[in-house]
């Protein structure tokens, strides 16, 4: 089939004609139409604002068109498969007979809305290698299309200009392969955590490893808790663990690990190193191996930086980025501080990427 969009903006456009937001601002009028598809010069998939899309009784012959759980099917007469997978508001719940359940050659999909359904698409082989995923309803939800972009190339879809023709014949252009190892760092509430996410989020297979405590009845971190589960797709597998050594040796990956700092708290717990007296050590005097609490927590993060080397996963880890802040007021804070820190620095290095996440943007760092 050959697919004419002619508009990939959402319902008024972008920029929103009297928006004053920055993402609007920053685009000249009419710079995206509402979006608009066109099958074969003969099925409408989406006509203006107000009107319904084309009932299945209507389609011209050689078509077929149904409502799934996924949004709209459409067949044509080359066999050729698109799926308009619209909001799931905006369906009507029918069952979709089993010639939709095959896998796309074309998905025009809101990435803006729920881009886990991509990953769901992929898990459930709707999606392939081959099919082409290319992102519609935009608008200023994103503050750019630069940052569209950005997480198109991690979700493997395309953005096209208003007036793009597709042919469903052409298979999709390889998927870049993203990072193998990549370190996020950030502030408290600085987004690291999305951040990390979102860069996973369209793929069909991730294993989130929490790290952290569970919480206890600390309202706060049961919040905090409840909020990372509510971004996560339902797909994804959840392991608690602070065993992230034998994790990242034995896995293959994607894995989501969230995050360093709370790994070495609890390394610092099972090893007994925040009562310490090295501690208190002069400086430049160092303590024999292992011959310490602290020893043991060098120790373990020694193997952590070995395993994280040679892993074999691809993996998006979270970790604090401190001492920006006061400095800690007791001899145990500072010392986790500068643990910590050197991790940091050592995990980066062994990184295909670093990032620096501060108030809700992404900084690169260079190599």
């Amino acid at each position: 089939m050959k697919v004419l969009l002619s508009g990939t903006a959402g319902p008024y456009g972008w920029p929103e004609p009297g928006c004053g937001c920055a993402s609007c601002r920053r685009l000249s009028s009419g710079h995206r139409l509402p979006t608009a598809v066109v099958l074969d010069d003969v099925v409408r998939l989406a006509p203006p604002a107000g009107l319904r899309l084309v009932p299945p009784a209507a389609m011209p012959k050689g078509y077929r068109m149904t409502v799934t759980p996924d949004g709209y099917a459409v067949s044509g007469p080359d066999r050729g498969r698109v799926l308009y997978a619209v909001s799931a508001d905006d369906l009507s719940g029918a069952p979709s007979p089993c010639w939709a359940e095959d896998a796309y050659d074309l998905v025009l999909i809101d990435l803006l809305d729920r881009p886990e359904r991509l990953g769901d698409l992929r898990r459930r082989g709707l999606v392939t290698a081959r099919t082409q995923v290319v992102a519609i309803h935009l608008d200023h939800r994103l503050p750019s299309e630069d940052e569209l972009r950005r997480r198109l190339g991690f979700w493997g879809g395309r953005l096209v200009d208003d007036g793009t023709i597709i042919d469903t014949r052409t298979p999709s252009r390889a998927r870049p392969s993203l990072a193998g190892r990549v370190l996020v760092l950030g502030g408290a509430r600085s987004g690291k955590s999305a951040e990390a996410e979102l860069r996973l989020i369209a793929e069909p297979d991730v294993a989130y490893v929490a790290t952290g405590p569970t919480g206890g009845r600390d309202a706060d971190w049961l919040a905090r808790v409840a909020a990372h589960r509510a971004r996560r797709p339902p797909h994804w597998t959840t392991i608690e663990t602070t065993e992230l050594e034998a994790l990242l040796r034995s896995e293959a990956g994607p894995l989501l690990i969230d995050g360093i700092g709370t790994w070495l708290a609890a390394v610092f717990d099972a090893c007994g190193a925040w009562d310490d007296p090295a501690h208190d050590r002069p400086r430049g005097r160092k303590p024999g191996r292992f011959g310490t609490a602290l020893d043991a927590v060098a120790a373990r993060c020694d193997d952590l930086v070995a395993a994280w080397r040679q892993t074999r996963a691809q993996v998006v880890a979270v970790s604090d980025e401190v001492g920006l802040s006061v400095v800690p007021a007791t001899a145990s804070g500072r010392v986790f501080r500068d643990a910590l820190g050197r991790l940091n620095q050592r995990l980066a290095a062994e990184s295909e990427e670093a990032v620096f996440v501060v108030a809700g943007r992404v900084v690169p760092l260079p190599i």
